[in-house]
């Protein structure tokens, strides 16, 4: 069974409020600027975190280290109407939040600006939090920009393709939960982790270039 400890799972969870909410938000945020009022008439245009946390998500967040939210609710036609290329832009926008968080983190932990408190043996320390939120906002963009429905890498990935390739794609979105769920949970117990395999490699480009190595 798995066992976390309780400053991790503090540090999780606080991260799980900062990163969702902003991420959430940030989308309602580009919807709303492009025309389109849904979030806001549904009430996600704010950083209240009541508004866009997820039950199983934030546990998977958790325990695993990542996770999702509700997912804002936008009208296409609207944002079509001001831009055909809005839609990807606000799907853009979550994970580049969760980007922009990351670095952040990154410039207190790089340039040693943390401050010294007393340390409290059930609290994590204000270095351990950085760290912890750094990583899970760069999992949390890298998953999200996955490209498979219902990710936000689905949306941007299909304004990018030719119409000719984004039609074949449009074949395999209807099985886009399964094949997320395959590739995330199922692959990894027979060895292959995509997911891992992505994050690996992101971690360590964005560790050298924001942390210093």
């Amino acid at each position: 069974m798995l066992s976390l400890s309780t400053p991790l799972i503090i540090s999780r969870v606080l991260t799980l409020i900062i990163a969702l909410t902003v991420h959430e938000f940030s989308h309602a945020f580009v919807a709303d600027r492009f025309g389109d009022d849904t979030p806001r008439l549904m009430g996600r245009l704010t950083l209240n975190p009541l508004k866009h946390l997820d039950v199983m998500g934030s546990l998977l967040l958790i325990v695993a280290g990542f996770g999702w939210a509700k997912p804002v609710p936008v009208n296409p036609v609207k944002l079509r109407e001001h831009s055909k290329s809005a839609f990807m832009w606000v799907s853009i926008a979550g994970p580049a939040s969760n980007l922009l968080l990351a670095c952040l983190a990154a410039i207190p932990i790089r340039f040693n600006l943390i401050p010294a408190f007393p340390t409290v043996s059930f609290l994590p320390s204000m270095m351990d939090f950085l760290v912890t939120f750094f990583v899970i906002n760069l999992l949390l963009m890298v998953f999200n920009l996955m490209p498979l429905p219902p990710l936000d890498g689905e949306k941007i990935l299909e304004f990018l393709l030719p119409e000719s390739w984004a039609a074949q794609y449009a074949k395999i979105k209807p099985f886009g939960p399964i094949l997320l769920l395959a590739v995330v949970f199922v692959l990894p117990r027979f060895g292959i982790d995509i997911f891992g395999s992505i994050m690996t490699p992101v971690l360590r480009f964005f560790q050298i270039v924001l942390l210093g190595g």
